[in-house]
């Protein structure tokens, strides 16, 4: 008989986002390791993305339990949905820019809502699955976070049942950026700092995305880490033809300060100095993109070469990521950032497309981009480097050349992932 474990996770198809990913794939792969996958959710989210298609990709013989979930950002659209609806995706305007509204959100969502504005969710789930877990045999729970109040499931149970709980953080928790946004007094700093010490220090093992964050967690905390990255998934697309125009795409979120200006600023210049990059050269903006960036970005970047593509599906950006002649990966030049690994970097990295990555120096990304041979990674402030480089992929662009020879991929696979996973479990 399969063992069972119970993962609590807010992002569930329908969501959309790289939120999703992970443990939708996860779920899939479990049963081959011996494990059934019990998952529970909300039954009324408030999700900022939506992708439809994901529904499809839910395994048929998994256990999905729903409870209710209250929801302020519902609550918050009575007063500004397009303010709700940013935030609530991860798109903090800078502070300059920010309005009256959007201000009073932050200082509410960060000083009432500790650790989240899913915290509602805890009591009742705590009482719902104690019941669940001892009729029904379940040796495992893991939480997943964010939002990080899924953790204090995890936690309530662990002093009720003294289940074994692994806590599984897709991001870190003070240290990620935006946390430094919430204008958070320091009585809230302190209640968070207090919690993320509370589910370190009580969880049998904590999983995490990279290297960095590892580092952070084993500082603060005796119980194992391991880490676990995102990975990549076999998928049937249908053939895809490169772009016959020098695409060069970012495939996800631009937060405000994901922005480099050398990297605008060099491109630029090569549409100003070459005029046949100039006829064929195309920025793919494929994702939510906030307007510090566009504005940004046209400031260098003539209107005829940005094709603002919007959000799509996860399939489609499959499709896009293949069909582009280069791949954008761009994260915000911190400190706080060097541990942040998106998930879509994987499937960059089996997209046969090579990749242009932008972030602070030391990164995990810039480890794993080296590794495996996908790509090259820069600095903000690279701007020769990375002129060089974009105008030798051009070449390559017009010689049919241009093209990925990667290595040791295989360590990344959701399946291989799992596995993983499932030894800890």
């Amino acid at each position: 008989m399969p063992k069972k474990a119970l993962i609590i996770t807010y992002y569930w198809p329908p969501a959309g986002g790289p939120g999703v990913q992970r443990w939708l794939k996860f779920v899939k792969y479990l049963p081959d390791f011996g494990i059934h996958p019990v998952v529970y959710i909300p039954e009324n989210p408030s999700y900022p993305l939506l992708d439809q298609t994901l529904l499809d990709d839910i395994p048929e013989d998994v256990t999905i339990l729903k409870q209710p979930i209250t929801e302020p950002y519902k609550l918050a659209e009575i007063f500004s949905k397009q303010a709700s609806k940013t935030i609530s995706s991860g798109v903090i305007p800078k502070v300059k820019k920010q309005t009256a509204i959007q201000k009073l959100m932050l200082y509410v969502r960060g000083n009432f809502f500790i650790p989240d504005a899913r915290k509602a969710w805890v009591k009742p789930s705590v009482s719902y699955l104690s019941e669940y877990i001892n009729e029904h045999q379940i040796e495992t729970v893991i939480t997943t976070g964010p939002p990080h109040s899924l953790h204090l499931i995890g936690l309530h149970l662990k002093a009720r049942l003294g289940i074994k709980w692994i806590a599984d953080f897709r991001d870190p928790w003070t240290t990620i950026g935006y946390h430094k946004k919430l204008k958070l007094s320091a009585s809230a700093a302190q209640k968070h700092e207090h919690m993320e010490k509370q589910v370190l220090t009580t969880a049998d093992h904590i999983i995490v995305t990279s290297g960095n964050t590892k580092t952070e967690f084993a500082a603060k905390s005796n119980q194992p880490v391991t880490v676990i990255t995102n990975g990549y998934d076999y998928q049937q697309l249908p053939k895809t033809v490169k772009d016959q125009r020098f695409s060069v795409a970012h495939i996800g979120s631009l937060l405000s300060e994901r922005n480099p200006k050398a990297l605008w600023k060099v491109l630029g210049e090569l549409i100003q100095e070459y005029d046949d990059f100039k006829e064929v050269f195309v920025l793919k903006l494929i994702g939510v993109v906030s307007d510090d960036v566009l504005n940004k970005i046209r400031q260098f970047i003539p209107e005829n070469n940005i094709d603002i593509v919007g959000y799509v599906t996860h399939k489609e950006a499959l499709v896009h990521q293949r069909q582009s002649q280069l791949l954008l990966l761009i994260e915000i030049d911190s400190e706080d950032t060097k541990a942040i690994i998106p998930g879509k970097l994987f499937e960059y990295m089996v997209a046969e497309t090579p990749i242009v990555a932008v972030g602070p120096p030391d990164s995990d990304v810039e480890g794993i981009i080296k590794s495996t041979n996908t790509g090259r990674y820069f600095g903000y402030h690279s701007e020769p480097e990375l002129k060089a480089h974009l105008f030798s992929s051009y070449e390559a662009y017009k010689k049919s050349t241009l093209a990925t020879h990667p290595i040791g991929l295989q360590q990344y696979s959701r399946k291989a992932l799992t596995q993983k996973l499932a030894g800890l479990i």
